[in-house]
């Protein structure tokens, strides 16, 4: 019973860690080089410079260049997206805003954006129609009801 008190009892000895890093750019040893090398390659998945070069002009008189957006479609496309995200909030603003209405219909050259409130359902119906293609989604937003 004494000898196990006396290990209980004795100072516990240790020594410092010390790290050393494995990578030689970090003052790791110059021979894993190589290896690091080999793993980094290994893992590395395919980038945009890989992919293989192709024309992608129309021969349409343009300007000839392999970009994959001329500069005009580019224009069109951030012109599409501001002016759908300016129709995005004039169906916000009819449903949400200072005079929130419980239904309407919003259109914009081509789509037509019908709104319902629905006090029974506690939510509001979209229903948008693209004329030109006929196609019709629905979507229903609950709104939050807030008992007095």
């Amino acid at each position: 019973m004494l000898f196990v008190g006396t290990l209980l009892a004795s100072p516990a000895m240790g020594s410092d860690l010390v790290y050393t890093p494995i990578n030689p750019t970090f003052g790791g040893n110059p021979l894993n080089s190589s290896h690091l090398l080999a793993i980094a390659s290994a893992q590395r998945t395919a980038t945009a410079s890989d992919a293989p070069k192709t024309d992608t002009s129309s021969g349409t008189g343009g300007t000839g260049s392999s970009t994959s957006q001329s500069n005009v479609d580019l224009f069109i496309s951030q012109l599409e997206g501001r002016l759908l995200s300016s129709l995005a909030s004039q169906v916000t603003d009819a449903i949400f805003g200072s005079n929130p209405q419980n239904h309407g219909t919003i259109t914009f050259g081509s789509t037509i954006v019908v709104f319902d409130r629905s006090d029974v359902t506690h939510s509001i119906d979209l229903t948008i129609t693209d004329t030109t293609t006929g196609q019709v989604t629905l979507i229903s937003v609950p709104q939050l009801v807030t008992s007095p």
